[in-house]
């Protein structure tokens, strides 16, 4: 499907402007890994620790008073979640103390506060502190792991360079994602981390295509300089980037509209990184080759 024809777009020649762009966007995730460590970000119980509760009820309940039902039981600062279907409850209470046994003591709590509308437990987690700071140490190391497994394959592939500038913007895509959750105070927690290291993926093969049509382009053509050919590579596989990024971001619209609360976040964070995804493989990924070798040559 030929939707945009030929494109000649001196992609290049608009770098200075993209590296601001993605300088914000870097910053962004920088600023959303201080607000990690230092504990100022929405965390999850995952990192965080904590309880959380799921309930079915036979009918739809009262949010009001499911909330009144946590104060008089003691959990004022309970986090309460109601699904779509208005029968279900997601109550989730962060802490650094004692949680055993708090699970229980909120399911009695809805006993005597809902006496007449019977419910059913779906399910109960209960994590403690040490484990939350173990799980963040954890996803941390997934994260560095995943990066330097694309800085060896694409070093492998192509060259080193081409290696720096993919772990580069595959970073860059990650710390943008983090840091819109982040500004929008969104729960941080496993499900993100597992959407962060997909979009790394998929950020990653995206980028891999540019790369390859580069690496063709500078192996049959000796006369043209680095600046031209990058620019006729990203212009080739212009409308192959475009038709691909956007049939994801549909399935993911899907996801995002009828998927549910519960995968809600990461729908919303996977088509946010197909978006910064595409954008850094045109605009970041390919001009970072020019920094770092001018208007020489690569692949001699």
């Amino acid at each position: 499907m030929d939707i945009l024809g030929d494109t000649n777009i001196d992609f290049i020649g608009k770098k200075r402007y993209s590296f601001v762009v993605s300088a914000l966007l870097a910053l962004m995730g920088i600023l959303a890994v201080a607000g990690i460590v230092f504990n100022r970000a929405n965390l999850g119980i995952d990192f965080a620790g904590g309880v959380s509760v799921q309930l079915a009820f036979e009918r739809p309940v009262d949010v009001g008073k499911a909330r009144k039902v946590l104060s008089e039981g003691g959990f004022k600062k309970a986090d309460l979640q109601e699904f779509a279907a208005g029968n279900k409850l997601l109550i989730r209470l962060k802490g650094e103390g004692d949680i055993k046994g708090i699970s229980e003591k909120i399911v009695e709590a809805f006993k005597k506060g809902f006496p007449d509308n019977p419910f059913v437990v779906e399910g109960t987690t209960e994590i403690g502190p040490t484990v939350g700071k173990r799980l963040q140490k954890d996803a941390l190391w997934a994260i560095t792991i995943a990066l330097i497994g694309i800085l060896i394959y694409i070093a492998w592939r192509f060259e080193f360079v081409f290696g720096v500038a993919a772990v580069i913007a595959t970073f860059h895509d990650v710390l943008a994602v983090l840091g819109i959750f982040y500004l929008l105070n969104k729960e941080i927690n496993l499900l993100i981390v597992t959407a962060l290291l997909t979009l790394a993926g998929y950020s990653l093969t995206d980028t891999v295509v540019v790369f390859d049509r580069i690496r063709e382009n500078l192996r049959s053509t000796r006369k043209e300089g680095l600046v031209t050919v990058i620019n006729r590579s990203i212009n080739e596989v212009l409308r192959r980037t475009i038709v691909t990024s956007l049939t994801t971001l549909l399935v993911l619209l899907a996801l995002l509209s009828f998927g549910g609360e519960v995968i809600h976040d990461f729908s919303f964070a996977l088509f946010l990184g197909v978006i910064v995804g595409t954008y850094s493989s045109v605009f970041l990924a390919s001009p970072l080759l020019t920094v770092w070798k001018g208007k020489g040559r690569l692949l001699r």
